[in-house]
């Protein structure tokens, strides 16, 4: 098999490639073996299969929740609507307590799912591959669930640097 050719650009071109593909924003719940519940925002969010049902996401290496999404057997996407764009921030940004003040239910699993997600998914943690500074968490879905006005809730989006919600065209 041929080799890869080294890059013919650098990381800034690279990052705004990147950026010029939307995605949605999901939310990523688990709890720790302590009880303290973890969440982190994260747009690497997609399905992989249906038959088994599966999707996957990526964290980076260097992530301080990583010890815990690594080593949980359950975590729980939680796909945001546009009207959430506080919980994507706060689950980007804040440090401490991410769920102070956060409505939520523990799913099945007893893993967090968050009031007014527009889709969850509870998944037991199936796989990890380590891809350069991240890691690709592969969950098998054992469960999951739609806002009952979904059809009616535009998603948040992130492109280009910017939060949006869709219309459909």
């Amino acid at each position: 098999m041929k080799q890869a050719s080294p890059p013919n650009f650098d990381q800034a071109a690279f990052r705004q490639a990147l950026s010029q593909f939307a995605t949605g924003v999901t939310v990523i719940t688990t709890r720790a073996a302590s009880g303290q519940l973890i969440g982190i925002t994260a747009s690497s969010f997609n399905s992989v299969s249906l038959d088994p049902p599966l999707v996957l996401w990526s964290l980076a290496t260097r992530s301080a929740s990583m010890p815990v999404f690594r080593t949980n057997s359950h975590y729980v996407v939680n796909v945001l609507a546009s009207s959430q764009l506080d919980l994507c921030k706060r689950f980007a940004t804040v440090k401490g307590d991410r769920f102070e003040g956060v409505s939520h239910a523990a799913g099945d699993t007893g893993m967090p799912v968050l009031d007014g997600a527009l889709a969850w998914f509870e998944c037991h943690n199936r796989s990890r591959y380590e891809e350069g500074d991240h890691v690709i968490f592969v969950g098998e879905v054992e469960r999951c669930g739609v806002h009952e006005n979904a059809a009616e809730i535009a998603p948040l989006v992130f492109q280009n640097g910017q939060f949006h919600g869709l219309k459909p065209l």
